[in-house]
This record gives C-alpha cells, sequence and structure tokens, in this order.
C-alpha cells in the first residue's frame, strides 16, 4: 500500500527512523530536504541504502530516496546531469522471473519554468520503457483534478498530458496538503 505523508521543514531524521520502524517501508522518497554539503547523511537509516541529489546553486529543494538493503538496486542517469530537474532515479533488480523497477523522486517547484517541466518529461518518458515504474514526488500542481483527469493551468494540462501518454496511474488517495493533491504517487502496474 503506498503511503504518502507531508511534515513540515526541520530535522525529521528522528521521525523518520520512527516511521519507517512502524511501517517496514522498501522504498522512502523525500522531497524538499534542503540538504547540501554541509549536511552528511550518508550514513542514512539503518538498513537502507541512500540516494540523494541536492538543489545546486540555492537553497531549499532537493530529493532523497532510501531503498531497503535487501533489494540490489543501482541509480540512473537519464540525461539528468545537464538537465535543470530535481530527480533522482534507481533501477531495482526484479527477483527471479520478475522485470526491473524503476523507482523515480522529484520535487518540481512551484515556479518551475517549461524548460525544466520539459526535461522532466523526457526522464520520465525514458523510465516509462521500464516494465514497472513507480514515481513519486511534489509536483506542485495543485489545480490537478485528478478524478476528471482535467486542470486549468497549461503547465498542469502538460503534465497530465505526460502521464496519460506513458500510461502512468495517480494512486495517492488523499490530499496531502490543504485539500491539494500536490504528492504523487505514479505507476504503471
Amino acid at each position: 500500500m503506498p503511503l504518502c505523508e507531508h511534515t513540515e521543514h526541520g530535522n525529521k531524521q528522528e521521525e523518520l527512523e520512527t516511521c519507517v520502524c512502524l511501517q517496514g517501508c522498501d522504498l522512502i522518497g523525500i522531497t524538499e530536504t534542503w540538504w547540501d554539503s554541509s549536511y552528511d547523511w550518508s550514513v542514512g537509516t539503518e538498513g537502507y541504502r541512500l540516494f540523494r541529489k541536492d538543489r545546486q546553486g540555492r537553497q531549499g529543494g532537493g530529493v532523497t530516496l532510501y531503498i531497503n538493503d535487501q533489494l540490489e538496486c543501482m541509480e540512473l542517469h537519464l540525461g539528468m546531469e545537464e538537465e535543470p530537474t530535481e530527480s533522482l532515479w534507481v533501477r531495482i533488480k526484479g527477483r527471479a522471473g520478475a522485470g526491473d523497477i524503476i523507482v523515480g523522486v522529484c520535487y518540481r517547484p512551484p515556479d518551475q519554468g517549461d524548460q525544466a517541466d520539459e526535461a522532466l518529461y523526457r526522464q520520465i518518458g525514458a523510465a516509462s520503457c521500464s516494465q514497472a515504474l513507480v514515481l513519486m514526488g511534489d509536483f506542485n500542481h495543485p489545480d490537478i483534478c485528478w478524478r476528471d483527469n482535467a486542470a486549468e493551468r497549461k503547465q498542469s494540462r502538460k503534465f497530465l498530458e505526460c502521464v496519460d501518454d506513458k500510461f502512468l496511474l495517480q494512486v495517492t488517495e488523499q490530499p496531502m496538503r490543504r485539500g491539494a493533491m500536490l504528492d504523487c504517487i505514479l505507476t504503471n502496474k
């Protein structure tokens, strides 16, 4: 069952460890980490491998993915070095007879421009070639009505078009903040 939870900024390491202990999740995606090189969380959470991408050039943002140590995984680079996105992609090796899973975590700032959106859509396109894709994150499209697959703003409609074109399904059931579904989990399974 997907778990999507919103907490306010601040040092949440203890809260994260408690949640992990209680929930027993294999994957944990975090957006808006606000980490930079001064944060050495490479030790991460016991039993998990840490992947992170910090925002470059200004404060805020950033994404992190914790993956259970029992899962064989590797970070993917979907043209991200030159792309202005806050996203991170990891391939998890499937168990015997099962295909691999690509997991992504993304933070889309509310003021993100069209160039960064298009770069994100290219990454989603590359990742969606996998048999199984799970993409989680804060996409900051508060005007999207997922029930009707509709949106007021052009950027939100383009995001919906990308989701539809890649046959992704939004599986988060409850809004996280002020009634808006900003934090989503998308999958092609």
